[in-house]
């Protein structure tokens, strides 16, 4: 096994992922209360005192919300830039044990390697990120995934982060006419939402997926699909033809939802 992958959850009530090793189990994103996480990892044979790491983008509540039930969890490092550390720290009575890393470098866990990179969104210094597994050799060939969510567009630096990946995980938040039409929402959160330093919509999404295309591409998650302003039969109309012509398998992430396990062979 070099990695295996599965989303627990993902929408705007929650974001967590699972990502598995030969020598670690790690989260990337923890948006569901500790509770909720544990009962989501028991789901698919997991715990959280299995977890040895959580790895954080930014410190929005539906991406960093089990932070606050880790006192029962002391083992667990969170890893996370100084910026999105400091919010989080300040409002929790129990010292988190985290790992500190500049965004933009590149770094190790375990047998992972990670390379974080920034992305605009209205968060204090959110970042995605590259993992990597493998020696790039015919016993351990290397792997790479990217995590990808919580921005409202896609510079040149986050195109040249996802060319060479074999899973990419990239948020089609909004149907932007939908958007428009929902009555929920006053004007001020619409404009936040489908601002650049928002949420990409369906078709944002799709322009950064076509203007990549990259042929080493196995696997594309969609995800952090809006409830009220998205459906996984309108993320698939829209990406239609895109589907059809990149050559990799696509999976649409309902809000809530979670998927079954992707391993890298």
């Amino acid at each position: 096994m070099s990695m295996r992958f599965c989303i627990l959850g993902s929408g705007s009530s929650g974001n967590c992922a699972l990502l598995q090793t030969e020598q670690t189990r790690v989260l990337v994103d923890a948006g569901f209360s500790a509770r909720k996480t544990g009962q989501l990892l028991a789901a698919v044979g997991e715990s959280l005192e299995k977890i040895e790491a959580i790895f954080l983008t930014h410190e929005h509540g539906d991406h960093a919300a089990a932070i606050t039930g880790l006192a029962r969890h002391p083992h667990i490092k969170v890893f996370a830039n100084a910026a999105t550390a400091r919010v989080l720290q300040a409002d929790l009575a129990h010292r988190i044990d985290w790992q500190l890393f500049e965004t933009g470098t590149r770094f190790r866990f375990r047998d992972l390697e990670i390379q974080s990179f920034s992305v605009p969104h209205d968060a204090q210094e959110p970042v995605g990120f590259v993992f990597a597994n493998g020696n790039d050799d015919l016993l351990s060939p290397r792997r790479r995934l990217a995590w990808l969510t919580d921005l409202g567009h896609a510079p040149r630096h986050i195109q040249e982060h996802i060319r060479e990946v074999d899973v990419v995980v990239v948020e089609a938040n909004h149907c932007t006419d939908l958007l428009k039409a929902d009555t929920k929402r006053p004007w001020s959160v619409k404009q936040r939402i489908s601002g650049r330093h928002g949420h990409l919509s369906n078709q944002s999404a799709r322009e950064l997926l076509e203007s990549v295309a990259s042929p080493r591409w196995r696997q594309i998650y969609l995800t952090h699909l809006s409830r009220d302003c998205n459906s996984p039969d309108t993320v698939e109309r829209a990406f239609a033809s895109t589907m059809s012509t990149l050559g990799c398998a696509f999976s649409v992430v309902a809000p809530g939802a979670s998927t079954p396990f992707y391993d890298f062979l």
